[in-house]
């Protein structure tokens, strides 16, 4: 039993983790620089922790951007107050992201194209059906070797879409649920005063208040648990804060 609930929660752990880091606060905000080294780690970091779930970096990073020029309009990626339910807003989403990655964003002049991140060579092998499946199977084959019994294989859809699962509830109840700070002209919300599950991504309110924040949290009983690694980095001078 200790091994399945071990390996769940690293999975968990570090893909949101690789999510909110790299993806969200790196790739599309650009709230840190780092080392071409660093740049390299954090990208196969991303890849390997996500993996059948693997995100292109710069697909995400100009959906989220999407997201925030059009929050909560019927132009939003995925506004939870123009979709019946969390499953059609993210089969939009999803459809959002092919079609940047299909390169159908790139004349747009709405659309700012940036330097965003890209290793084409990663970006191919982590998209691949091949690879997908490829993690799929190491998941299943840990759960037969060390799962008690078969009703822990319940747990397997959640590591092969790790990614989409972080993202339904974060945009989801981000948007319709929790308390505000501030304003923004939008439905974000702040979730939880203890972003524990998510690393800080369901401070929403905060978020799009401060877009260019390393640090979700704002009151002084709200905690994001990834804003004290990034301190960390960046006092080894793994990363150096913009702001």
């Amino acid at each position: 039993m200790w091994p399945i609930i071990t390996f769940f929660l690293l999975h968990w752990y570090l893909s949101v983790f690789a999510q909110s880091f790299f993806l969200h606060r790196y790739a599309a905000h650009g709230m840190f620089h780092m080392s071409p080294f660093w740049y390299r780690f954090f990208y196969l970091f991303t890849w390997i922790t996500q993996g059948a779930s693997y995100l292109n970096p710069r697909a995400y990073a100009i959906l989220h951007m999407e997201h925030h020029k059009h929050s909560d309009t019927e132009e939003d990626p995925h506004s939870p107050h123009f979709f019946e339910d969390v499953v059609s807003m993210m089969v939009n989403t999803k459809d959002v992201y092919q079609g940047i990655l299909a390169g159908d964003y790139d004349n747009r002049p709405d659309v700012a194209i940036k330097d965003y991140p890209a290793w084409p060579i990663v970006d191919k092998v982590g998209d691949s059906w091949f690879t997908r499946i490829a993690f799929c199977l190491g998941y299943t084959a840990f759960y037969v070797a060390f799962a008690p019994n078969p009703f822990w294989y319940a747990l397997l859809p959640v590591h092969f879409l790790m990614g989409p699962v972080h993202g339904a509830f974060v945009n989801w109840c981000g948007h319709k649920y929790g308390y505000s700070n501030y304003n923004n002209g939008d439905h974000s919300r702040n979730t939880f005063v203890w972003d524990l599950f998510f690393v800080g991504e369901c401070f929403q309110n905060n978020h799009h208040r401060y877009p260019r924040r390393a640090n979700f949290a704002q009151r002084w009983f709200e905690l994001d648990l990834t804003y004290p690694i990034i301190r960390v980095m960046s006092t080894l001078r793994i990363i150096r804060l913009r702001h």
